[in-house]
């Protein structure tokens, strides 16, 4: 009776907002597919200027649908980022922050025992209300101890690893990080699941793509309305890709990974096509924080005309490359200024869904589809942590800096830099970094004259 009622609410949903925000024509909600890469900066496609234009399909996909470029994630880190996609809710409010150390971030490497509370309510827990089938491909980052799993926060199915692919360890003082298939754990990466640290080769892209066209073919199969998030991380150092993409991009091996991402992007787009169901499947494209630069320029992406880069609240580490699609409903070929947030993932995914958000806690998240539908603008602000402390504030054309440097006090008071290397030496000792601290940003190494 429960899926009846969403069901019947969706229909009159549709019956009484259809001339005005052009929502989908079946009685089926729409499919929703979030594709979150990892460490991507806002510069790294052609679309947003990248000039070798290696990224064709995404190219496409922004063409047929709308550019955000005033979108931002809530953290400048994996976690707590990918935590505020799944609750539509800060960081902070989650606890995915940390206090050892002043505006410190939150992450969780394998020591950490904690992961996401179960007080907190994820996306595709909510969606089940609307009868909705959810997966998880890739890296979950939000706990590694069974009960913070994904199938223990409301996904039904799940392929990859509660980590990033660090490693190879060496299995006694420290194991390699497993891999998971639902709630069995299928292999370690370095093992069964083999990253060639020299060459960079690893198939894991294909793998995870795999995964989501089988998992889109058996929903439409059954005809039921599915929840994707793919969250691959072949752009997270060490950046890996497969061998037919391996020494094809001019970008280096970053760049093949790129290209890898950027061709299964275009095979996820061309199977809802062929399927019939891309009229009816919501897509959106982003991720999780700036490009890592202190991995750069072999290992890190671009971060494009903004300053510095992930786990620093300068623009280059908080704006990030998105692009909406849903060929039929939202215009193609649009550009919206809405500053928009990682965090309305979640809002406007329930939104979608015929789904209104909790009403037993704060939601930061906002509804993005007037935004999309209508073009319509809502101003709001956008909120900078680091850890615990809120760094800077952005409301319309306008950012206020709180903090100005990235790590604590006490760090701060020995001249930490502000990014990391980059700049020449007088040019750090000009912006008060001296001492042999170093500077990274996107323009990379500077010389003064």
């Amino acid at each position: 009776m429960a899926a009846v009622a969403v069901a019947t609410r969706w229909w009159l949903l549709l019956v009484l907002s259809a001339a005005e925000l052009g929502v989908a024509r079946a009685l089926q909600p729409p499919n929703i597919l979030l594709l979150l890469m990892d460490d991507m900066g806002w510069g790294d496609l052609g679309v947003y200027g990248e000039p070798s234009r290696e990224t064709p399909n995404l190219d496409r996909m922004a063409v047929e649908g709308m550019l955000f470029p005033n979108f931002y994630t809530a953290n400048p880190l994996c976690s707590p980022s990918r935590a505020a996609l799944l609750t539509g809710r800060l960081p902070i409010r989650s606890g995915f922050y940390t206090t050892n150390g002043h505006a410190r971030n939150a992450y969780t490497p394998q020591e950490i025992v904690g992961g996401i509370p179960d007080s907190e309510l994820l996306l595709p827990a909510l969606l089940k209300g609307a009868g909705y089938a959810s997966k998880i491909v890739g890296k979950w980052h939000l706990g590694h101890r069974p009960q913070f799993h994904p199938l223990k926060h409301g996904f039904d199915e799940w392929f990859g690893s509660p980590n990033c692919h660090f490693g190879p360890y060496d299995n006694k003082a420290r194991p390699n990080i497993p891999v998971y298939r639902d709630q069995e754990m299928v292999g370690r990466f370095y093992e069964e699941f083999p990253i060639n640290l020299k060459t960079g080769e690893a198939n894991l892209t294909q793998i995870y793509l795999q995964e989501a066209l089988e998992f889109i073919q058996r929903q439409q199969a059954a005809h039921r309305p599915f929840f994707l998030y793919w969250a691959v991380d072949a752009t997270h150092a060490p950046v890996y890709a497969s061998k037919p993409f391996l020494g094809t991009s001019q970008r280096g091996r970053y760049g093949d990974a790129i290209r890898e991402l950027d061709d299964s992007v275009g095979r996820i787009l061309r199977l809802l096509r062929d399927l019939s169901i891309a009229e009816n499947t919501f897509v959106f494209f982003t991720s999780d924080n700036g490009a890592a630069l202190i991995s750069a320029p072999r290992q890190g992406g671009s971060n494009g005309p903004f300053l510095c880069g992930k786990q620093t609240t300068f623009e280059g580490g908080m704006r990030e490359p998105a692009i909406a699609w849903w060929p039929g409903h939202i215009p193609a070929g649009q550009v919206s200024h809405q500053l928009g947030s990682i965090m309305d993932l979640f809002t406007t995914s329930l939104s979608l869904a015929g789904l209104e958000p909790p009403r037993d806690r704060a939601i930061d998240g906002l509804d993005l589809l007037p935004a999309m539908l209508q073009g319509r603008l809502t101003d709001r602000p956008i909120f900078y942590y680091r850890g615990n402390t809120l760094m800077a504030v952005t409301l319309g054309q306008y950012k206020a800096h709180f903090w100005t440097w990235t790590n604590s006090w006490e760090e701060f008071k020995q001249k930490p830099a502000l990014c990391w290397a980059g700049l020449s030496a007088p040019l750090s000792a000009w912006l008060g970094c001296g001492g042999g601290a170093q500077l990274q940003c996107p323009w990379g190494k500077a010389s003064l004259p």
